[in-house]
Order: structure tokens, then sequence, then C-alpha cells
């Protein structure tokens, strides 16, 4: 066990972590050149085509030093802040960390928020200064930054540049010096820690776990411990780029195990595996339930799918486990589910992902999130308001609270300004200000979840020309005056695209939802009105204009009264129609609320 290390790499999007992975992987000979390929780790092709790490991956590698055989356990992470909870469930099963910072951007929002994640769970860090190569780069200045967020030495600094592969050999044996193996004792119960899974549809879900105490053998009878469920290890093995079978893995590994299980609900990450036998008392503790920020319906595009959906989301769940859901019903689009994610780029890669790997087009309704609703009646009694229709009537409503967060911005200093525009008018409070050096500043705000939800993190990029990184984390409930603003379609409530809304914004919004609606709705035989209210009283409304038919073209002179019979004839069957008429809604219209200030 002395010579496995276990570790992960850590940082910002875009600093260079997948690169590095790859000459990890080029230098310990664990890829023939027939295999090599950029950004090897990142097998989506979501992943591809956006140059973002959405999974974590681990893999395997073996490297000779000094003499010994070393096994290193690699797990690559994401760096978005949509993904932190999968960067904390990689943390958890590592005992050290490279931190890579990139030489020509210094430290962002993100590499602090996951050094404090891996601080926390007591990991040995390795600052690795990458881009060194690049001519925009800046390794004196940033080496400062390092020392004063790490408090470490210029010499525990390690210049590199992932690209062109100078400085790898300097990783691989800090490394192997730097990280403590792993500690446990094989002669105990087996002990491990479930961090992954994917759903296989041959072999079922594969497991993906660390070893902490004891062995597992092929065959062996074990048990998982939440769900208490016991299965026989059909196949164990380690994770190189395939993965190779074992006859056993001892305490201190990382590896895979399936055990033909078919339903994606029994396998939980941060689960313990146990012996059936002799079981371990102790599960592993570290694995909190995740918190979604953002809530939005999923509905299949035809009822018929609702189950077929279900067993989609389950398995994308298995993988994804930060994704929560629960069935629920709409009287506009029928059956479907509430979903919490992590943030809105973490929708958008769920919605992705359904159609691209289980054929799943769905209709995602407008994303909210969770208020705290108090009625006069029971004013102590907390309502969770996940939907804007479980907001209870205004004429029984005390207080209404809605999430609150801790913004920290970093940026640099010519874009104080327009920042601080943007975050006062998201109706945020800086907290306070501090200049890390004389061009870059951080700034703390506090301010409401739901306002960052949809366009904060673009608008944000554009107004700093991409320089500012944005982090952030819960810090409660406030009370705050929000109303619900309905929307009517032919004089019927639509109640996907109903939204709760602070009082100030309320009227500008529903105006803009009925003017973008306008665009967005084909026409039909009949006039469409679409109207925003609150409550009863009606703040917005425009008009979809009917498809005409001329049916006074057959009319070749004659007394007038002939054209206003037709004209009249008309307008009754138009009303008629009104009144049946059903109004299809494109699924744009449901997106279109989060574009409104385009």
């Amino acid at each position: 066990m002395k010579n496995i290390r276990n570790f992960c790499i850590i940082a910002h999007i875009d600093h260079g972590k997948s690169t590095l992975a790859d000459r990890l992987l080029d230098r310990t000979g664990t890829v023939t050149d027939r295999e090599k390929q950029n950004q090897l780790l990142d097998t989506m092709d979501l992943e591809r085509e956006r140059g973002i790490t959405i999974k974590s991956h681990a893999i395997q590698m073996e490297y000779e030093y000094e003499g010994e055989n070393y096994i290193l356990n690699l797990i690559d992470t994401p760096g978005h802040v949509d993904f932190s909870y999968e960067v904390s469930r990689s943390i958890a099963a590592c005992e050290g960390a490279l931190l890579v910072v990139d030489a020509a951007q210094s430290i962002q929002a993100q590499t602090i928020s996951n050094l404090y994640l891996a601080l926390e769970s007591n990991l040995e860090i390795i600052p690795v200064l990458n881009k060194v190569d690049l001519p925009s780069a800046n390794p004196e200045e940033v080496t400062e930054d390092i020392i004063d967020l790490l408090g470490c030495d210029v010499d525990d600094i390690i210049p590199a540049s992932a690209k062109t592969g100078i400085g790898i050999e300097e990783i691989l044996h800090a490394i192997i010096n730097r990280i403590p193996p792993p500690t446990g004792n094989v002669n105990e119960p087996l002990q491990a820690l479930i961090f992954d899974s994917i759903y296989n549809q041959y072999r079922g879900v594969e497991t993906y776990f660390r070893m902490l105490n004891g062995e597992i053998k092929k065959g062996q009878h074990i048990k998982f411990m939440a769900t208490g469920k016991s299965y026989f290890a059909d196949e164990v093995g380690i994770l190189k780029l395939k993965q190779v079978p074992k006859s056993s893995i001892k305490a201190g590994n990382v590896g895979y195990l399936i055990t033909g299980i078919k339903e994606a609900r029994d396998v939980k990450v941060g689960d313990t595996i146990t012996d059936f036998k002799n079981p371990t008392q102790n599960s592993v503790e570290g694995f909190e339930d995740v918190k979604p920020m953002v809530f939005a319906g999923i509905y299949p595009i035809d009822n018929d799918d609702f189950e077929e959906l279900r067993s989609s989301m389950e398995k994308l769940q298995l993988n994804d486990a930060s994704l929560v859901f629960q069935p629920e019903s709409s009287a506009a689009l029928g059956f479907g589910f509430r979903c919490g994610f992590l943030g809105m780029l973490h929708l958008e890669i769920i919605q992705e992902r359904l159609e691209r790997e289980f054929n799943m087009t769905v209709i995602t309704t407008v994303p909210n999130v969770s208020y705290h609703a108090y009625t006069n009646k029971e004013p102590n009694k907390i309502l969770l308001v996940n939907n804007p229709s479980d907001l209870p009537e205004p004429s029984s409503l005390n207080r209404v609270e809605e999430p609150y967060i801790k913004a920290s911005i970093i940026t640099k200093s010519d874009f104080v300004g327009p920042v601080m525009s943007l975050c006062i008018e998201k109706r945020g409070k800086i907290t306070h200000q501090t200049y890390l050096t004389t061009e870059r500043v951080e700034l703390s705000f506090d301010m409401p979840l739901a306002e960052i939800v949809f366009d904060f993190y673009d608008k944000l990029k554009t107004i700093s020309k991409g320089y500012a990184s944005f982090d952030y984390h819960p810090i409660g409930m406030r009370v705050s005056q929000l109303v619900k603003v309905d929307v009517l379609l032919n004089g019927k409530i639509v109640d996907a695209l109903s939204a709760l809304l602070h009082k100030d914004n309320a009227y500008n919004i529903g105006k803009k939802m009925c003017e973008k609606l306008r665009q967005l709705i084909p026409r039909q035989q009949f006039d469409i009105p679409i109207q925003s209210a609150i409550g009863s009283k009606i703040i917005a409304r425009e008009t979809v204009k009917a498809l005409r038919k001329d049916v006074t073209a057959k009319c070749y002179g004659g007394d007038i009264s002939r054209k206003r019979k037709l004209l009249e004839k008309q307008k009754k069957g138009k009303k008629r129609m009104r009144q049946v008429g059903n109004v299809e809604i494109p699924q744009e219209a449901f997106m279109a609320i989060l574009k409104l200030n385009d």
C-alpha cells in the first residue's frame, strides 16, 4: 500500500486540467500512440464540443521512480461552479490534489473555492503553475499570488506547461514524494466508498469505489450499507483506459465493481460497500446530500413517454448524483418531473444529455428557485414553494422568504464600476472589496439566488470582457416582497409560464413576457390575447392577430349590406372558434423568458 498514490486535479475552467492529465498519461505510458487524442479523459461529445469537463474521470497509471513501481490513481475533475459537487466527491476519494493555476490568468474564483474544499478534507496540495510558455504569462506575479493564498514556499510551486510537456517529471516526483500513501488495513472487514457509477445497458450498473479497509474479491458476497441490499461481485477490476478485471482489490486502491444491478436507484453515491458475512461497523462519513439551487419542470413532449423519461432520468442520476427529481403534473403539459439542478449550465447539460444519450426530447419550464412561504393561519410553519403554483393565495399569505447567496467575484480593477452596477441592478448589496494586487479586485456581494439564475453569468462575462470569475455559496433565507405573475393565453392561465418575481420587477418582466410570446406563438384563425396578471389584476396585454380569409372577394359590386352580411357571419365563426380553440405553445416560448433582456 505504501506505493499507491490517490490524487485529483482541481482548477478553474480553462486552466489546462485535461491537457495536464493527457501529459501525465503519456509520460507514464498508460496510453499507446494509437490511443492518444487531446482531452483523452473527456469522453462525452458534449465535453469535447464545449471544451469543459462535466464528469470526473478516474484512471490508474503506473510509474517507476528510484527503482520502485508506484500506482497512481488520478481523478480529473470539472472546473465550472455548477459542478462543484462532482469535485467534492472526487476529493473524498483522494489524499492529495494538484492545484493548477494559469500563469496568464492567475487565481480565479473557482480555484479558491475548490482549494477550500480540498483543505477541508485535509488533502496535501501541490501547486502547479501551468502555461508558463505563453507570451502573455506572468509567472513571477502569479507565483506571489499562490504564495499569498497557500502560505507555501517558492520551491513548492512547480512551473509547467501541459501543452509542451515542461515540468511533467517534476509533478510526478512531487506526487510520489509529497502526497501521503493511503491509510487502511487489509486485515480489517471490507469498507469501500462509492464515489461514482455509470449505467451500462448490457451489464447493469457499474460502480466506482475507493477501498478504505479490507479486500474485495471476485465472487464475494457483498452488501451496500445505505440500501441494505446484498449482491455477489461478478467482476472487480481497476480503471485503466479500459476496465481491467482483477481477482481482488486491496485497501488503498481505486477500482470498479459489476454486480448485475439493473435498477439505477439501488446504488447511491457516497454509500459504503462491505462484506455480507463480516460487515464493518462504520459507514464512511463526509458525504452530504446535494442541495439543488435551481428548479425547473421537465416534461415529455408526448405524455405516453412519461415512464421512459423516468427510467432515463434514473440512469442519468446514477452518473450525475447532483440531479434531484420528483414527479409533478401541470395542467398545460401533463405529467413530468420537478427537477433540482446546481445551476443553469447544469440544467442545459442535463437537457442535452437526455436528448443525446436517451433520445428523449423534452420541454423544460421556466427555471426558478425554492422559496419559503408562511400563512397568517400558521405563521411559524414553513411551506416549501418549488413551483409558483404552490404559493398560497395573497389574502392568506403572511410573508415569503427567498434564498440569498454570498457571491465572490474576482475581476480586473478597470471593470469594478460595471460589475458593481450589474450586482446592484440584481438587488445585490456589496459587503466588501479587497485588492488582491493593483490590477485584480475581489468583490463580495449578498444577493438573491433568483437574480443570478438566468443571465447573470453571461452578463458578467460580457461587461468584464471575459475577465471576471464568479463563485457563490448559500447564506440562508431572507424576507422578500415577491408576487406571482401568471400568463394567460386566450383567457386561460398557463401554469408552466408562471413566475415568482420581486414586486419592483413584476410589471417590466410581465410586459416583456407578453411581447416575447407574441413573436413566438404562431397565428391562428382567431385573435389570441396574451395577458400578464398579478392575482386578478391584468398588468400587460398583447394580441396575436388572426389569419383572415377574404370572404368578400366573391362580391362584385352590389349593395354594401351583402358584404356586411358575409363579414358578420365570419365574425360569429371566429368567436365560436376562439371559445373552443386550443393554443399550442412552442418549446422556444418556455425558454424565451430566460432571454428577456436580449
